[in-house]
């Protein structure tokens, strides 16, 4: 059954900072991979792709992400793909972590949805958007409040 969780930021979070969430961020990319996730990361657009890509490369060694843009890496990829929403992510993705604040879904294209509810009101309502297409496209719902490191 396909899945989509929607992870509930709350304004007085470590997370609700723009640092607190690419932390997080990092912290769900760890945890999918040592699953043996194959990973897209849906960035707002290029420059946040690519700067999603920097942040990917510039970890410890002991922590780095096999990743790879879309369009660069190996032929087979490797566990975490960037793109952003105008880009089709490689066939052999499950998961996706979206990180875009618009009404880009992946209703039918991925079989677990990570998705985010930010705190500012208008992002707020477009994630709701997008989480009434998955519950219309049959996608199991849940959502976690973020309230802690």
């Amino acid at each position: 059954m396909n899945t989509a969780t929607f992870y509930i930021v709350a304004p007085d979070s470590p997370q609700a900072s723009p640092e607190g969430f690419e932390e997080y961020i990092l912290f769900l990319i760890r945890h999918f991979v040592q699953q043996g996730a194959r990973i897209y990361l849906n960035a707002q657009d290029k420059q946040e792709a690519e700067a999603w890509d920097d942040l990917l490369w510039q970890q410890p060694p002991d922590q780095f992400l096999p990743h790879h843009l879309i369009g660069e890496g190996p032929r087979s990829g490797t566990p975490v793909e960037i793109g952003y929403s105008k880009l089709k992510p490689s066939w052999n993705r499950q998961l996706v972590i979206n990180l875009a604040k618009d009404t880009t879904n992946f209703a039918g294209t991925f079989t677990q949805v990570i998705d985010f509810v930010p705190c500012d009101e208008k992002a707020k309502q477009i994630a709701r958007e997008r989480y009434k297409i998955y519950r219309q496209s049959g996608y199991q719902l849940q959502t976690i409040d973020i309230k802690h490191p």
